[in-house]
């Protein structure tokens, strides 16, 4: 199972990967005094993060030290989060909590008996705080498991402001526009959009959003759980929508061929590197994050976006993925990870992280002022909105089986990819993506 992240692998999650996922950084936090409540206790954690991810999750991991005594030790996994923690299990070292990256890996933890139930303290915070969306993503037949502590806006479209100024047009607010908008700015020397073909995922985001907007959430919770086939003429529309962008060679820098061969980096770095050749690249909330680290862009005045736009007269999208903190049975001190966990479901926990940025959360009870900028603050708040009106949806690959929707070069990632080069056959690709579905969820 490959695992999409935000940021690039760092020399830390190389050598965990190398290692056996053994922990890295700064080691155990030593305890905040001797009078705490968890005093002499050690949690372990583990999850995907690495670099600035993985150093401001332990700012968080510090200040539950701070509040119990509990010493934390946080092991990184690198992307293969189900292989390394189901080896852990088997070799008698599981952590006590794991940060989840996918609905399917939750469910699967909860399928194979590996998880605790959440404690009544848990449930009661997560239903006062959260919507009830985020309760259903985190439970499996009735029970809830986890907390999603960290979540991620994919409806977003970034864009340079002066490529956009410069072509005479305002963000846009339907589909359409945004082509129109695209062929405006296409005209004024740049191209459209950097489109990040070489990663698959990006791929599904782009589909995601225009099903969920053109169907309508019922028929995509349908999708998600396989009980529409992907041959239902709502999948060929989304594809002829899609389509449309991808054979525009005018709307997508350097054309199919480039953009396949671009990663998502890469597709950042198209829109707000050094040598601009395109005007906007879609992606999640976390484009930000590379664009300012990288780049040095300052978020809201050279990099600011614009929501994802409505599709054929439906609602615009917000589409959400998401780390759930879950509890390990076979953990050596699950009593302290379900205290942690606990911790987490407070907007006490979020703020830490909000604060040092690259960070949302679903906790409707997070004061935005937590958030570091505007734009933030304005995407967080889309979030909480969406969630609160039920029309917020879980990355509908990141709920398939990986064979099919989380795997390099097979299922989704790959068809759509092949539509990416040939577009042509909007109908054919969806018997396709059927195919390889209907033997994902079988398996």
């Amino acid at each position: 199972m490959m695992r999409r992240r935000t940021t690039l692998l760092t020399s830390c999650t190389a050598l965990a990967l190398t290692l056996g996922a053994t922990a890295c950084g700064g080691g155990p936090v030593s305890a905040g005094g001797g009078d705490k409540e968890l005093s002499g206790q050690t949690v372990t954690v583990a999850g995907v993060w690495s670099g600035s991810e993985q150093k401001n999750f332990q700012k968080v991991l510090d200040a539950f030290t701070a509040k119990t005594g509990a010493k934390t030790q946080f092991v990184s996994t690198g992307d293969n989060v189900s292989t390394v923690v189901g080896s852990k299990i088997e070799g008698g070292n599981a952590p006590d909590v794991v940060m989840v990256p996918q609905v399917g890996v939750l469910q699967q933890f909860a399928k194979q008996g590996w998880l605790k139930p959440l404690s009544a303290t848990a449930q009661q915070t997560i239903t006062a705080d959260y919507a009830p969306v985020w309760k259903t993503y985190g439970s499996v037949d009735g029970t809830l498991y986890g907390l999603y502590f960290k979540a991620a806006h994919k409806s977003t479209v970034w864009y340079s402001p002066d490529a956009l100024a410069q072509a005479g047009v305002k963000p846009p607010t339907t589909y359409d526009e945004m082509l129109k908008a695209g062929h405006t700015v296409s005209d004024s020397g740049l191209a459209a959009f950097a489109v990040a073909g070489q990663d698959g995922w990006t791929l599904t985001d782009w589909f995601e959003n225009i099903y969920l907007s053109q169907a309508g959430p019922e028929k995509y919770d349908a999708l998600a759980a396989h009980k529409l086939k992907w041959t239902d003429p709502s999948v060929v529309t989304a594809l002829t929508t899609l389509g449309k962008l991808f054979k525009d060679k005018q709307l997508i820098a350097g054309g199919q061929k480039e953009a396949l061969n671009t990663d998502f980096p890469g597709s950042v770095e198209k829109v707000f590197g050094p040598k601009p050749k395109a005007g906007m690249v879609y992606e999640g909330d976390f484009v930000a994050g590379v664009a300012h680290d990288q780049f040095q862009k300052t978020i809201g005045k050279d990099a600011n976006f614009f929501p994802f736009p409505a599709v054929g007269g439906g609602t615009a999208p917000v589409v959400s993925g998401g780390d759930a903190a879950v509890v390990l049975k076979d953990g050596k001190n699950a009593k302290a990870g379900m205290k942690l966990l606990e911790y987490l479901a407070t907007p006490e926990a979020a703020a830490v992280w909000a604060k040092a940025g690259g960070f949302l959360s679903p906790n409707k009870k997070l004061d935005l002022a937590s958030y570091g900028d505007d734009v933030t603050r304005a995407t967080a708040k889309s979030l909480v909105s969406a969630g609160d009106a039920n029309s917020v949806r879980f990355d509908m690959s990141d709920q398939a089986p990986a064979a099919f929707g989380g795997t390099k070069g097979a299922g989704e990632w790959k068809l759509l990819q092949d539509f990416l080069r040939d577009p042509s056959d909007p109908k054919g690709t969806a018997a396709k993506l059927e195919s390889a579905a209907a033997k994902a969820y079988q398996g």
